[in-house]
């Protein structure tokens, strides 16, 4: 994932004459998650102890909503972990070095045991996030909420109103979601919205980072639609390349005008680590001084984390690269501690995953600008080719900006440094 707000405090700290600080993308604690994307922020060249887990807890969902990677449904699923094994796999991971645990689902709030597991993954110090639709928080249950002390809680809207009830396939779940977002806002938890974008809900954007202002809320976390699940069903729907440029431009700038006024509001994005990328022509275009050592910076985050630092177990105990990878299952934790699955390269794709660099095909693995990506999302060229190492068809650079060309069905790639030298009429 991609944490845009941080590099903009870089920023505004360089051209204040501040310290720099620590590079962006490099905290010890990693944050995030959502029930549609992995929102967890790791630099994929820096090794963690143990990964991030997002944990699908439950199947079941009241929503049905048109994303889902996890193709929920309002119906008890059979053989998900029972509280005796959740907490038992909750010591593996301690013991492992995981930071942190995401609770998702699934709508996590329809498992019965859903506070006192959140209670123990406290107890044993993880930073603790809820993944939640929102529509089950309620002026009932926001006291145990609080009292449980969940770092983090994350609320998805696809839109504003009949846009968000439409992909949610439920009249008022929008207003459900955004009572959810205050009372939880009142009641001291941090709070984010986080938005899954595709040509039929991107008209909404801009007036949900008016939202985000309006109502105080701590994050907004935008999210590529990624090729799995129920996405994977609607890939014609998702954005075109140039709506997704046109979408980090006003983030990118909304960001930026937030961090001008003093308004701390943290900016994610993930499911397509182009972005890094993208946000490299932002800084080029808008304090091109800066470009140099902002690349430094984004080189050092380091793109895509799947598989490294980012890891998913389902509500089944079944381990997976990420959350978007549930069609392919590395090990149970049944079987298995979750320790020795996800150190185990004997798998080709974990293995691949794991190699640094990784050895990707066409575009992406001739693509002057991979040490920043990292390849990008490999699920994507996996589930549209079969070859997980192809290119990624997600990506929204252009060949010239990545410095691409085709000769006689060859990619030929013209290095960073001579893309600069070219420019200023150095020599490389």
């Amino acid at each position: 994932m991609f944490r845009v707000s941080q590099y903009m405090q870089e920023i505004a700290r360089a051209i204040s004459g501040e310290s720099a600080g620590s590079p962006p993308g490099t905290s010890a604690r990693r944050r995030g998650a959502n029930d549609a994307t992995n929102e967890v922020i790791v630099p994929a060249a820096k090794r963690l102890p143990g990964p991030v887990v997002i944990w699908n807890l439950i199947r079941r969902c009241n929503l049905a909503c048109k994303h889902c990677y996890s193709i929920s449904a309002d119906k008890d699923f059979p053989g998900e972990l029972s509280s005796k094994e959740v907490c038992e796999v909750m010591d593996n991971l301690r013991q492992f070095g995981v930071p942190v645990l995401i609770l998702s689902g699934g709508e996590p709030l329809l498992r019965p045991d859903i506070y006192e597991i959140a209670r123990r993954a406290k107890h044993l110090d993880f930073y603790v996030g809820l993944s939640s639709n929102g529509t089950l928080i309620t002026e009932q249950n926001i006291g145990e909420i609080a009292d449980v002390g969940f770092d983090y809680v994350g609320v998805s809207l696809d839109g504003i109103q009949a846009t968000h009830d439409r992909f949610r396939r439920m009249e008022g779940a929008f207003d459900k979601s955004l009572n959810a977002i205050r009372l939880c806002r009142d009641a001291g938890t941090k709070i984010g919205v986080r938005f899954t974008m595709t040509r039929d809900n991107a008209h909404d954007l801009p007036a949900l980072l008016r939202l985000v202002e309006d109502e105080g809320i701590d994050r907004f976390y935008f999210s590529h639609l990624n090729y799995a699940g129920r996405g994977n069903v609607n890939r014609k729907d998702d954005a075109r390349h140039q709506m997704t440029r046109q979408a980090m431009d006003l983030l990118f700038d909304t960001c930026w005008d937030y961090q001008q006024r003093g308004l701390k509001k943290e900016f994610t994005t993930g499911n397509n680590d182009a972005d890094g990328v993208y946000f490299l022509f932002w800084v080029q275009r808008s304090f091109p001084q800066l470009a140099d050592a902002i690349r430094a910076r984004l080189v050092q985050w380091g793109g895509n984390a799947s598989g490294v630092n980012v890891a998913n177990i389902d509500n089944l105990g079944n381990v997976h690269p990420d959350t978007m990878w549930w069609h392919y299952t590395l090990g149970n934790v049944r079987e298995r501690p979750f320790s020795e699955i996800w150190q185990d390269v004997s798998d080709p794709v974990m293995a691949g995953l794991k190699h640094h660099p990784r050895q990707v095909k066409g575009r992406c693995g001739a693509c002057r600008h991979f040490d920043i990506c990292g390849g990008n999302t490999r699920v994507r060229a996996q589930q549209l080719t079969g070859d997980p190492w192809e290119e990624d068809p997600g990506c929204y650079l252009t060949d010239e900006e990545i410095g691409v060309t085709a000769t006689r069905g060859r990619i030929k790639v013209t290095p960073y440094s001579r893309q600069k030298a070219a420019k200023t009429g150095a020599r490389a």
